[in-house]
């Protein structure tokens, strides 16, 4: 732990816990997890039709190839193939009891059926389809 002499100027006292905090503050930035670092496999979508509005998620792998937004690579798929089967996601509990947002079920989406898709941001971990089989 740092510790200051009561010798010293109170701006050199603080000045000194300022450069302790930021350095440590520089550490744990640095230090990022791998899992971090990457974007999450799955991206997720709200698919929204003239009946109804779902969240869905696609893995990367599925997306069209190319350069542009992810809902952008994703429409046009859709519209390429006519129809796309993906998982259906919500918000449920994993085994530790932590919220989560989880495959619930495949769906089949068309091209005809969808008026809009958006992306979908969420604060919870998203969990892979093959974690949830």
């Amino acid at each position: 732990m740092l510790t200051t002499s009561p010798c010293l100027p109170a701006r050199q006292r603080v000045a000194a816990m300022s450069i302790a905090l930021s350095s440590i503050a520089a550490m744990a930035i640095v230090h990022v997890p791998a899992w971090a670092q990457s974007g999450p496999a799955v991206k997720l979508f709200k698919i929204v039709s003239a009946r109804d509005e779902i969240v869905v998620g696609v893995e990367a792998t599925q997306l069209v190839a190319g350069a542009g937004p992810d809902v952008g690579r994703f429409a046009s798929g859709l519209a390429d193939k006519g129809q796309l089967t993906v998982w259906q996601y919500a918000s449920s509990k994993d085994a530790s009891g932590a919220l989560v947002q989880a495959p619930l079920r495949q769906v089949a989406i068309f091209k005809s059926d969808t008026v809009r898709i958006e992306p979908y941001s969420t604060p919870l971990p998203i969990r892979a389809p093959a974690a949830a089989q």
